[in-house]
């Protein structure tokens, strides 16, 4: 199954797990609560250059354990539209980027119209 790209810039975020903006792990040993927190970040980034999480196109989920899998999916239903999914893939995976993590996601997005921030890094 696929779709065909909208016109916009395409933002590839890197991957997104669940710490506050302190870097603090947020939800320790609870897989929807980071799984929340991952979406809060990726929705922050997408509002500070004028998109939204409807602009999600692709998202990858990397994840450590099979029977975290269903809870991850009830998380992104609360936050990604029904009607038109992004594209995505699921991995499980053998670690994260530190012990406590659970999940990882990765978006891609379309934003029909980047709002101006001066120098992009």
């Amino acid at each position: 199954m696929g779709f065909i790209q909208p016109k916009g810039d395409v933002i590839h975020l890197t991957g997104q797990v669940a710490w506050d903006a302190n870097e603090n792990i947020v939800g320790k040993g609870d897989v929807a609560e980071q799984t929340r927190q991952c979406f809060r970040n990726i929705e922050n980034l997408l509002v500070e250059i004028g998109g939204t999480l409807s602009d999600i196109v692709s998202i990858t989920t990397y994840f450590l354990h099979l029977e975290d899998l269903p809870k991850i999916q009830a998380v992104r239903n609360e936050f990604l539209p029904s009607t038109a999914p992004p594209a995505s893939t699921s991995v499980k995976v053998a670690g994260l980027g530190h012990e406590d993590f659970l999940v990882e996601l990765t978006p891609i997005a379309v934003v029909s119209k980047i709002r101006d921030r001066g120098a992009q890094s």
